[in-house]
């Protein structure tokens, strides 16, 4: 995005009142003056004043005034950033770039995620290659995708690497923003520019960094490094502008600050409350790549407790927030819930560089939405998630027939104490997955969840938004075809204890009922006899995201301010 800036702004007449954003735009330059004329965290009044004590008033600044003293960069290796943390993948992409004879940099949430010590999710390049150079002449296998801000989308051996370019900035930005910075950027370095005028498109302050891992610089010309010290997430233009540019970077926001236990801002969580109801115009399957991105990646409980505060929730998953709410009427913690043990123990499970499938949440929020309409018997529930870790009843009988502790139990998922007999509980369990299968239409069909909202006393307004898409039913029905009709026939066996993560990413079905299974019998019971050493492996890798946002990862830049 082109840097903002004040422009004229004429009476409007009485018949044509000029548009919102227009209106937020001209509200905007003042605080714009001060964000540009000093670095943050300064008392924005201007620059410093002249050494040597003389009394001449501050010099003016114009709205959109720019600063270059407050831009920023330093090396990668005085913060502990190791060559072998960035993808092979990713080297090889930059490597060719610069054999082409084009400049090429890392840049967003991966450069962001060096710097905390993560695993990133993905590594994305800018270059100053044109897109159509990409796809020409350099990676002929790549695809261009996206209208308002296209990139190249580069499949490689075990990644997706995705390329953009400085020259889509200048082509597809805001003409009408342009304005002249000659006077304040009289003497900067050209490719300092070219950077900065794309940072200032980016959605937030720590994902506007740029890294050369060839000369180990980092570029912050936004203050993310700051923010990040401060456990904060801040957008890089006013925030209600921002978000009303694209609100999709409103459901971006709550990922990231769930994902790494930050804060928001109180000008972007102000934004949030007064224009959340926006995420409405956002197209379906954008909406869903948003939500998947939310859950998938090993911060879905910290995700839904942030969409509940903020009132999202209420759009997004309407009876997970019915839910929610009824159960803790008066106040009450979550931490208590079924639905919030189920999301923290499939978190315990994911990462950033492992994430799952969407069908896997899809289906947990499935079963326990089963749960809530229709409780069941602990032993059933646990008969249940055992025939889905295991794969067959055969062996789902001998485990339920070892002496496994006590038992776990919720309100109002479960009965109470077990009172079903092992001779009636293969038909006991095929009812409970046929009450599951049909339960699929509570998160599919805008019929369905309206009839299951109905069971609450107050029931959150429905927006008739509707997440999933006729391939999330057909996959979620494969999910758990043949529990409800022949039990002993039933032979799902893998090949393996461990989680083949590949495969759950991809949404193998045999991987996300065996990945399903696991969740379930971990919320059930306190110490599984079956945990494998494979699993208990994956499980350790996995921090919550709270413990790893604290500002202990990040002790090497003090010295960088």
């Amino acid at each position: 995005m082109s840097p903002p800036r004040q422009r004229a702004d004429p009476s409007p007449s009485p018949s044509s009142p000029p548009p919102l954003l227009s209106r937020l735009r001209s509200a905007a330059s003042s605080f714009l003056a001060r964000q540009y004329s000093t670095k943050k965290g300064g008392d924005g009044t201007g620059p410093p004043k002249p050494k040597g004590g003389g009394s001449s008033a501050p010099r003016h600044l114009r709205p959109g005034f720019v600063d270059p003293s407050s831009w920023r960069h330093f090396d990668s290796r005085a913060v502990g950033i190791k060559p072998d943390a960035i993808h092979t993948d990713a080297w090889a992409v930059l490597k060719k770039l610069r054999r082409e004879g084009f400049q090429a940099y890392l840049v967003g949430g991966c450069v962001r995620d060096l710097l905390l010590k993560r695993v990133p999710k993905d590594f994305d390049v800018i270059t100053t290659a044109s897109l159509e150079q990409l796809k020409k002449n350099i990676f002929r296998r790549s695809m261009i995708v996206g209208k308002r801000f296209p990139i190249c989308l580069l499949k490689m051996r075990d990644s997706v690497i995705e390329i953009s370019s400085f020259r889509t900035v200048a082509k597809y930005g805001n003409r009408s923003e342009a304005v002249d910075y000659v006077e304040e950027l009289n003497g900067s370095d050209v490719r300092d520019i070219l950077r900065w005028k794309d940072s200032m498109r980016r959605d937030f302050t720590i994902n506007g960094l740029f890294f050369n891992p060839m000369n180990f610089k980092i570029y912050d010309y936004v203050n993310g490094v700051r923010d990040m010290r401060k456990n904060k997430v801040c957008t890089v233009i006013p925030a209600h502008i921002s978000f009303m540019e694209d609100p999709a970077r409103i459901l971006r926001g709550f990922r990231i600050a769930a994902r790494l236990g930050f804060q928001f801002s109180s000008e972007t969580s102000n934004a949030i409350h007064d224009l959340s109801s926006s995420i409405i115009n956002i197209d379906k399957a954008r909406l869903m790549m948003e939500m998947n991105y939310i859950m998938s990646y090993g911060a879905a409980a910290p995700s839904v407790r942030l969409l509940r505060k903020y009132g999202l929730l209420d759009i997004l998953l309407p009876f997970q927030a019915a839910y929610l709410s009824d159960q803790m009427k008066g106040g009450s913690s979550d931490r208590h819930l079924m639905l919030m043990k189920l999301l923290a123990n499939l978190d315990r499970l994911l990462s950033a560089d492992r994430p799952c499938h969407s069908s896997l949440w899809l289906a947990l929020l499935v079963f326990h939405s089963t749960l809530v309409i229709s409780p069941q018997d602990t032993l059933v529930i646990r008969a249940f998630a055992a025939v889905l870790y295991f794969g067959t009843w055969e062996t789902t009988v001998k485990f339920l027939e070892e002496e496994v502790g006590p038992e776990v139990t919720f309100a109002p998922e479960t009965m109470g104490p077990s009172r079903t007999k092992l001779d009636d509980l293969m038909e006991q369990t095929s009812h409970l997955a046929s009450l599951v299968n049909s339960s699929v239409d509570t998160l599919t069909c805008v019929h369905g969840l309206e009839q299951s909202l109905a069971r609450f006393s107050e029931p959150p307004q429905f927006s008739g938004v509707v997440l999933t898409s006729n391939n999330d039913r057909k996959r979620l029905s494969v999910i758990f075809e043949g529990l409800a009709s022949d039990l002993p026939s039933y032979d799902e066996r893998r090949g393996m204890r461990g989680i083949d993560y590949w495969s759950l990413k991809d949404g193998d079905p045999a991987e996300v009922r065996f990945v399903l299974g696991k969740v379930i019998m971990d919320t059930m019971y306190d110490k599984l006899p079956c945990e494998s050493t494979e699993d208990e492996d994956a499980a350790a890798t996995v921090e919550p995201a709270a413990d790893l946002a604290d500002g202990r990862s990040l002790p090497p830049l003090s010295s960088l301010f």
